[in-house]
């Protein structure tokens, strides 16, 4: 609820300071005297546009805080949290606006932008001002009155978790849908790469070694000549290299007895005869296997020719490159065939969220058409009270063509102001003063059953007098009860039901007119309320009778 509203330098307000009830508020006080300014000034906190034509002196800022009791309301301790703001249970939204026409908006001494202040602020406080777009005639707030009255608070909430779930598995199952339309759309071109690859059949690091070969072969007459002359050289010569290492190892092995480090030389001198005769036998092999072979070099120069091709083909430089593409497609194929499957799986789950969201659907139209006739009987009786007998209302439940997030129903609330059966929505009939009183009429309906913000009524009465007044007053302080009224009125009847009544006046400070608010006491209110019966010098009869309100 709003516990306090401080206002400075706005219009001809110099500075004042309301303390609010948390039951029904009531504001008056002569036309012209800034009632409507007080609504102006606590639009700012609400998000309305800013403007330095409302600064008093021009040279000062603009100052308007309000704060609120926000206890036990989940909504705006998740908004709070949601934003990284400061949470508690009370709730601080101040707005500033400097001579040079910046304005700057703070939620518990935190700055925030607008759109973040006015989405807060549906959450505080509901305004009505004649001629604005009301939130009744919002589908949203149509749809949650109807629902609040068909008791499908608890099953709208497991219907919205079923159908975000079958909106969440469908678009996954349009995703895989058109992954799968795509895949079949390269299907055949993946094939005949992969049968390419596959065809050519390279092993790892092929085209390299290939390539290393094919150098040999080319040379092979120059290297098998070399070859044969180290290998004679080395075993074969009038005096053999391995051979003669042989001899001396064993010359200097006869000396031993005479210097002990030649025992060690001798030893090493026979690894070495050993190691090149070693050598000498591997170089005859490698030097048996190279042949020249006409055959052969056409076949590898065929290998690597293919090879070349496919990784110019492809864009890649090794057998490796080639080969993990190879495997990259089988993959691609693979997954061609399981997509099939993953949509097989999706569209069963998606019929299974369909299924569940339709059937709680149904349970919810089936609600909401029972609740709609003594909805509409209990409007319109109320609406004959508050003055406006041949004013007619309608709630029409007509169904959808798809599941939407509120079920397969669309609410929707028409009005005829003048009995002509010509049902109408009711933002392009209704005038500002009937929106208010209609509106009234529907809250006061579904208070108890949803968790309604500040109510504040500016000029409601407009139009009204006697009973109709009188019932407007009654059916404002029932409503009050559980949530908080603020209500800007000329009509003592409503005036009579407040719980704190409020006075605006004109003064004169410092040379200047400004606008103050003070809270009356009981017989200040009875005063007030003969001056609204009878004039400013109220008469006995009127001072009685506004007692006898009071009292009642």
């Amino acid at each position: 609820m709003l516990r306090k509203l401080h206002i400075q330098n706005y219009a001809i307000i110099n500075e004042l300071e309301i303390e609010f009830s948390g039951k029904l508020n009531i504001i008056t006080g002569e036309t012209g005297a800034g009632k409507s300014i007080l609504v102006g000034a606590l639009g700012l906190v609400l998000g309305d546009r800013a403007d330095t034509g409302v600064l008093q002196d021009k040279e000062k800022k603009c100052f308007v805080e309000a704060l609120f009791d926000t206890e036990g309301r989940e909504s705006i301790a998740g908004f709070l949290k949601e934003n990284d703001l400061d949470a508690g249970d009370e709730l601080g939204i101040r707005r500033e606006i400097t001579p040079n026409g910046k304005s700057r908006a703070f939620v518990n001494d935190t700055p925030v932008n607008l759109s973040q202040l006015k989405s807060l602020s549906l959450m505080l406080v509901d305004l009505h001002q004649q001629f604005d777009t009301l939130e009744l005639n919002t589908a949203l707030f149509q749809q949650e009155v109807v629902d609040a009255l068909a008791d499908n608070t608890a099953v709208l909430k497991q219907y919205r978790a079923i159908f975000h779930s079958y909106q969440r598995t469908k678009k996954e199952l349009e995703a895989l849908q058109a992954q799968q339309t795509a895949a079949n759309a390269a299907l055949d071109y993946n094939q005949f790469l992969f049968d390419e690859l596959d065809e050519a059949g390279f092993n790892e690091n092929e085209l390299e070694e290939l390539d290393t070969e094919l150098k040999l072969l080319n040379n092979a007459e120059n290297v098998k000549m070399q070859l044969s002359s180290i290998c004679y050289e080395l075993n074969e010569s009038d005096q053999p290299l391995v051979q003669q290492l042989k001899t001396l190892q064993h010359k200097l092995h006869s000396l031993d007895q005479y210097h002990s480090g030649i025992a060690d030389l001798a030893k090493r001198l026979q690894s070495a005869q050993l190691e090149l005769q070693d050598i000498a036998g591997e170089l005859n092999h490698i030097n048996n296997s190279v042949r020249y072979s006409a055959e052969r070099i056409q076949f590898v120069n065929d290998r690597i020719s293919l090879g070349y091709k496919l990784q110019k083909k492809h864009g890649v430089n090794s057998t490796q490159e080639l080969l993990q593409l190879k495997d990259d497609l089988q993959q691609k194929l693979n997954d061609i065939l399981n997509i099939g499957e993953s949509i097989s799986q999706k569209e069963k789950e998606v019929n299974v969220f369909l299924k569940q969201a339709e059937e709680l659907a149904q349970r919810m139209s089936a609600g909401r058409k029972k609740a709609v006739k003594p909805f509409m009987e209990q409007v319109n009786t109320l609406l004959a009270k508050v003055g406006m007998p041949n004013a007619r209302f309608k709630a029409d439940v007509n169904p959808q063509d798809a599941l939407g997030e509120n079920g397969s129903d669309a609410v929707e609330f028409l009005f005829d102001a003048n009995k002509s059966n010509r049902f109408e929505p009711v933002q392009k009939v209704a005038s500002g003063g009937e929106l208010s009183r209609l509106m009234l009429c529907i809250k006061s309906l579904v208070a108890r059953k949803l968790q309604l913000p500040t109510l504040i009524f500016d000029e409601i009465d407009t139009g009204i007098s006697g009973e109709a007044a009188r019932q407007v007053g009654n059916i404002m302080k029932e409503l009050s009860v559980s949530h908080q009224l603020i209500s800007i009125t000329h009509q003592p009847q409503i005036a009579a039901r407040a719980d704190a009544h409020y006075f605006v006046y004109k003064a004169i400070s410092r040379d200047k007119i400004v606008t103050s608010i003070r809270l009356l006491s009981n017989d200040e209110r009875i005063t007030a309320i003969a001056q609204m019966l009878s004039g400013e010098k109220p008469t006995a009869a009127a001072l009685q009778n506004a007692r006898e309100m009071v009292g009642n």
